[in-house]
């Protein structure tokens, strides 16, 4: 079921932006706009095509495919990456036993030092 999802979210994927590719924009931009009423910035009422309609459908239905599949995912919650396996081994065995004080050194480095 896992991966018929994921092979229906893929191929919807594909349709999404096949739709979007073919749908015609609207032109110029903000930036040749030049002034004017609130109708040209937002873009006015376009008649709903089948492009439009079928941009939102697609949209819905991808939207729709990922929480689907987000809540059906296997989960296993034993199994972790190896990397954070080995990165949490690590610090693990280079972290200190106890962190020395700031301000003072260790007594034998000053004795030899200064002889």
């Amino acid at each position: 079921m896992y991966y018929f999802l994921i092979s229906l979210l893929v191929l919807d994927a594909l349709l999404l932006g096949a739709v979007i590719l073919l749908q015609a924009g609207q032109g110029g931009g903000l930036a040749s706009l030049g002034g004017g009423t609130t109708d040209l910035v937002v873009g006015g009422r376009q008649a709903a095509t089948l492009l439009t309609k079928m941009s939102w459908i697609c949209g819905g239905l991808f939207m729709f495919l990922a929480l689907l599949i987000s809540l059906i995912s296997p989960t296993r919650s034993d199994s972790s990456s190896a990397v954070l396996e080995q990165i949490r081994r690590g610090s693990e065995a280079t972290a200190p036993a106890a962190p020395l004080p700031l301000e003072a050194a260790p007594p034998a480095q000053a004795d030899s030092a200064a002889n």
